[in-house]
């Protein structure tokens, strides 16, 4: 129901800082697991019914590493979002999105930021 009256806007860039490399890989194989993870953290970012019913909106940057399998490996908050009902969401999705897609092939870790909006329209 409240899904459907907002939506959560995904952020399709991301931010890669560092990743170890075994093989080359294409750069079509990274632009197609980038906006599978876009498409996945759209799926499974929720915006807390508090934070809606208030009106709240934030961003946040979450370092993520994932390892070859698309397991997150770990995960680390750089910048929340300064309000308490979206930062305690953060974690909680993370958790949802274990495991992402499998790292494109050559990749055995990567760590990039993941920004994170949770914005009314």
């Amino acid at each position: 129901m409240l899904k459907n009256v907002n939506k959560l806007i995904a952020v399709l860039t991301l931010a890669f800082v560092m990743g170890a490399v075994t093989a080359p890989i294409q750069a079509d194989e990274m632009t197609d697991w980038k906006k599978s993870v876009a498409k996945k953290v759209a799926k499974k970012q929720k915006y807390p019914r508090s934070a809606l019913a208030r009106e709240i909106e934030g961003r946040a940057k979450v370092r993520l590493t994932v390892i070859a399998d698309g397991t997150i490996s770990s995960h680390e908050i750089l910048q929340e979002t300064g309000e308490s009902v979206l930062d305690r969401e953060i974690p909680k999705l993370m958790k949802r999105l274990n495991p992402l897609p499998a790292l494109p092939n050559g990749k055995t870790e990567l760590s990039f930021v993941l920004p994170l909006n949770w914005r009314l329209n």
